[in-house]
């Protein structure tokens, strides 16, 4: 009885440790944006093959409080992304199409999930 609880953990532990290593996915290409900057004129930003599975805050519009939100996003990689009205993937949501066409500027961001395949 003994061994096979032993045994049960060993390739739990195995299943565990190799989901563990495996390297993070990212989208392959690239995802564009627009900030505004200190000037007041727009500033092109790109998150090249940015990572898959998570909530991607853009770092120049986090904060709420200090900043406009990103706007015009272009979803040029190969997996969708949703976008989000607020940082950590909070309030209103729309879909952006791998390798879809520029969004309006009227679209606005903080954040971004891209959804791994």
């Amino acid at each position: 009885m003994r061994l096979r609880h032993s045994l049960a953990a060993a390739c739990g532990a195995l299943a565990l440790t190799a989901a563990l290593a495996t390297p993070a996915h990212a989208a392959t290409g690239a995802f564009h944006y627009k900030v505004v900057g200190l000037d007041g004129r727009p500033v092109p930003v790109t998150l090249q093959d940015p990572e898959s599975g998570r909530c991607l805050v853009l770092p120049e519009v986090a904060d709420p409080g200090a900043s406009e939100p990103a706007f015009a996003p272009h979803n040029d990689t190969d997996e969708y992304a949703i976008v989000f009205t607020g940082p950590d993937c909070g309030g209103d949501h729309w879909t952006l199409s791998p390798h879809g066409r520029p969004a309006s500027d009227r679209l606005k961001l903080r954040s971004v999930a891209f959804l791994g395949t």
